[in-house]
C-alpha cells in the first residue's frame, strides 16, 4: 500500500500564490490531504500541521512553490527507497527570477547536494516517525526553523537525501527587496546559525 501523504503549508496574510498551489494539489489523487496553517509564526504553523496531519508523509511546502506533473510521484518514490531519511528537492526560481537570482539558486542546490543543507524552499518531506525523531521546528527563533531542523537531522544521524527532481518557487522576494541586500542578509543569517549546529554535530560524533 502506497504511504498516504499530508502536505502542510504556513501562510501569511496576501500570499499571492496559494490558490493556484492548493487546486493542484487537491486535483492530485497522490495526495491526501492539503492543510493551510497561520498560527502567528511560520514555525507554529509547521508544527501545528504536523500534530493535525494523519498521512504517513510529510510534506512541508511553502505558499508559492510550483508542482511539475510529475512532483508528486517523485516524492512518493522517493521516500520509499528512503524511508528513514530527511528529504528535499532541488531548488528551482521561477520565470520571475532574475540572472543575479540564477547564481543564488546554483549556490543553494550546490550547497544543499554538497553538505545536505537545503532550506524551507525546497520542499522538506519525512515520513511521522522521522519528523517524531527530529522535530519539532523550533519556534523560540526569529527565523531559520527548516535550517535548524536539517541540522537535528544530522545531529541524529537521519540521512538528508535528495528527491532528484527540482521543485519551482517564486523569486518574488528578492525582487521586493533587493539582491543584493537580501543575498547578504540570508548568507549572515545561515552561517551565524550554522557554526553553533555544527559544532554540535561534531563534538557529538566523536563522544
Amino acid at each position: 500500500m502506497s504511504l498516504t501523504l499530508s502536505v502542510i503549508i504556513p501562510v501569511r496574510p496576501g500570499e499571492p500564490h496559494l490558490e493556484a498551489l492548493r487546486t493542484a494539489l487537491e486535483r492530485d489523487a497522490r495526495v491526501s490531504e492539503v492543510l493551510i496553517c497561520s498560527e502567528g509564526s511560520r514555525a507554529r504553523s509547521l508544527n501545528a500541521g504536523a500534530a493535525r496531519a494523519r498521512g504517513d508523509l510529510l510534506w512541508f511546502l511553502h505558499a508559492d512553490s510550483r508542482l511539475a506533473p510529475d512532483t508528486v510521484t517523485r516524492l512518493h518514490a522517493a521516500a520509499e527507497r528512503h524511508a528513514h531519511a530527511l528529504l528535499f528537492f532541488d531548488l528551482a526560481f521561477l520565470g520571475d527570477a532574475s540572472p543575479l537570482t540564477r547564481l543564488n539558486q546554483w549556490g543553494g542546490n550546490l550547497r544543499a547536494r554538497l553538505l545536505r543543507l537545503p532550506f524551507g524552499d525546497q520542499g522538506l518531506a519525512c515520513r511521522r516517525a522521522v519528523f517524531e525523531r527530529i522535530g519539532p521546528y523550533p519556534e523560540n527563533v526569529p527565523y531559520g526553523e527548516d535550517h535548524l531542523l536539517v541540522w537535528r537531522a544530522h545531529q541524529a544521524r537521519v540521512p538528508v537525501r535528495p528527491v532528484g527532481t527540482p521543485l519551482g518557487t517564486s523569486a518574488r522576494t528578492y525582487a521586493q527587496e533587493g539582491w543584493l541586500r537580501l543575498t547578504l542578509r540570508y548568507q549572515y543569517r545561515w552561517l551565524r546559525q550554522a557554526a553553533p549546529e555544527a559544532w554540535r554535530f561534531v563534538t557529538g560524533r566523536l563522544r
